[in-house]
């Protein structure tokens, strides 16, 4: 599932704030011992590695950076991190999904605790239900603690039942910890929009999301661990044992254990393929397909020692726990503040540390992360370039566009066409302000589904062998003024700007600026529809190349779908998009 609710999703919230009427029954007088992240990196061979490479590149500033823009990178700087760690691993995600390309990344942290890894991980609840319930049997593994954030009451047999069983609870359980970080002894990590799952690591049958994430090496990823530890001790955190009963867990083994065996019986699965529905996909909770398995197995480690890092100052943007409130009271939405990272960089006195500082101290009279990159963005002097797949600009996102316009600067947004959003309902909040948008003078991209096309103009998502696949637009950044590149979890949208937890990362490079921009100018030109005001209508420009012919209507999306959207979009507020 997406980075927000899917369709589904978001209507059983809808559904749960209407009924208001069953009540959550969470565990109290939780022991949860206080840990925290590995004191300094000295004397693993990650932190040697970090520090001969800076050497090498006779680098100006300690943090390094490397952009993740394909599932091999992706997947293998992961690998890398497991494979590498020693001490410590802190893993904190919205979503990990029980299926081949992350049960491959789950039995190397499997052996990385049997070698003497502590490892902690930090899971949101909201998908840790059926198939996926899985994952918690990590739990349960010496040297693993699993810990879950803003946790649903009930049986996780059925994601309906645990939404109705907390009615009476909606304005907590539609707030979620949307962060996503990945972090080995406290020197190298990883963040961005992936969560963990086949779909974002170009392993899904039916739809693969297009992603970025970065991966950090140096200082600037204490600052990462000291986000994740303010996560990991809140009362907000319940560890697993307090919320699975012996019986379930009971079952959960059961099904791991069936799962085992059935990994390591390819030949007979493929004789006897997984049951699927009238399409082709296979049905929820079914064991990945041979052709899955054998590509997750077959991906190997991102080599750190020849990844080329760019050196550059960077401060981390992250939302405070406390911005889903202990107490439910509905009228709490905001954080306590915001926490920045500063530059902290041994040549931080240079112009780019100073200019950053000076960006930092801006977003840290804000109360989110989104909040703080709209400040951001009151600084913006001649261009911004933003992806963001779930689009939902509220009154102050509208006034930032509309400032920045009136100065000069260019903006131009990528984000889904219906066609390719994953939670077409979120298309809706979009839709209602692209007119507004246009005659501001934003420019507005769409991403075309169609697999093929997308690949070749973004880099391939990685579908490869396993048949015809739509791609969907999952990735967060922000480029401003070709020399500020901003990595996150975050969507410009109130979701993520009111509700979810968000974090990010800001580097002042012009190089990861332009390798980024490069990327993302040519998946607008040769992937994606251009939306135009024509005569006081909306009008899809065809991408270039496509043989396509520019459009009156929503591209590529079934008439039935429109229609669904016209019907009961209106009845969605833009904050529960």
């Amino acid at each position: 599932m997406s980075s927000i609710f899917a369709f589904f999703g978001r209507s059983v919230v809808l559904l749960a704030i209407v009924l208001q009427g069953a009540c959550a029954q969470l565990p109290e007088h939780v022991d949860r011992p206080v840990s925290n992240a590995l004191p300094s990196p000295s004397g693993t061979a990650l932190e040697a590695l970090v520090q001969q490479r800076r050497k090498a590149d006779a680098a100006r500033f300690e943090s390094g950076f490397l952009l993740l823009g394909g599932p091999p990178a992706a997947y293998g700087s992961r690998l890398a991190l497991i494979e590498g760690a020693q001490k410590t691993l802190d893993l904190q995600y919205y979503a990990i999904h029980a299926d081949a390309s992350t049960g491959r990344l789950l039995r190397g942290i499997r052996s990385a605790a049997q070698r003497g890894v502590r490892v902690r991980i930090l899971l949101d609840d909201f998908h840790s239900t059926g198939r996926d319930a899985l994952v918690l049997g990590l739990a349960f593994v010496p040297n693993i603690e699993m810990r879950l954030f803003n946790p649903l009451a009930g049986a996780r047999g059925s994601s309906f039942a645990r939404l109705l069983n907390s009615v009476g609870d909606a304005s907590r359980i539609q707030q979620r910890m949307h962060n996503k970080l990945f972090l080995a002894d406290n020197v190298l990590g990883v963040t961005g929009g992936r969560n963990l799952g086949d779909a974002y690591f170009g392993n899904a049958l039916k739809g693969n999301f297009i992603d970025v994430d970065i991966l950090a090496a140096g200082p600037i990823v204490q600052d990462l661990s000291r986000s994740f530890d303010s996560y990991w001790n809140n009362e907000r955190a319940y560890p697993v044992q307090s919320l699975v009963k012996r019986e379930e867990l009971e079952a959960i083994r059961e099904r791991a254990a069936q799962a085992d065996r059935e990994l390591a019986d390819e030949s007979a699965r493929a004789q006897n393929p997984p049951p699927t529905t009238t399409d082709g996909e296979p049905k929820p909770g079914a064991a990945p397909t041979p052709v899955q398995l054998a590509r997750a197995w077959d991906e190997k480690p991102l080599d750190l020692k020849t990844a080329r890092f760019v050196w550059a100052p960077a401060v981390m943007l992250a939302d405070q726990p406390g911005k889903i409130p202990a107490d439910r009271g509905p009228e709490q939405t905001k954080a306590p503040g915001l926490v920045v990272s500063q530059p902290g960089d041994a040549a931080g006195s240079s112009r780019r540390a100073a200019s950053l500082q000076a960006s930092s101290d801006i977003a840290a009279g804000s109360d989110t992360v989104v909040e703080g990159l709209l400040q951001l963005i009151g600084q913006a002097r001649s261009d911004l370039l933003i992806i963001s797949p779930y689009f939902v600009p509220g009154p102050d996102m509208k006034q930032a566009f509309a400032a920045a316009r009136g100065r000069g600067v260019r903006i131009r947004v990528l984000t889904n066409s219906l066609a390719s959003n994953d939670a077409p309902v979120a298309h809706v909040g979009y839709a209602r302000h692209r007119e507004d948008l246009l005659k501001l003078g934003v420019e507005l991209y769409e991403l075309r589904s169609e697999q093929a096309s997308v690949s070749n103009a973004f880099g391939s998502s990685g579908s490869g062998n396993l048949g015809e696949s739509r791609s969907m637009l999952h990735s967060k950044v922000l480029v401003m003024d070709g020399r500020l590149l901003v990595v996150g979890s975050m969507n410009l949208d109130l979701r993520s700007q009111l509700q979810n937890t968000e974090i990010a990362l800001l580097v002042r490079s012009a190089e990861l600026s332009r390798a980024a921009s490069e990327q993302i100018e040519r998946g607008m030109r040769e992937g994606s529809w251009r939306v135009e005001l024509n005569d006081g209508s909306l009008l899809w420009r065809a991408p270039e190349g496509s043989g396509l012919k520019d459009t009156s209507t929503e591209p590529d999306a079934s008439l039935t779908l429109r229609l669904l959207l016209r019907l009961f979009g209106p009845l969605a507020p833009d904050q529960l998009l």
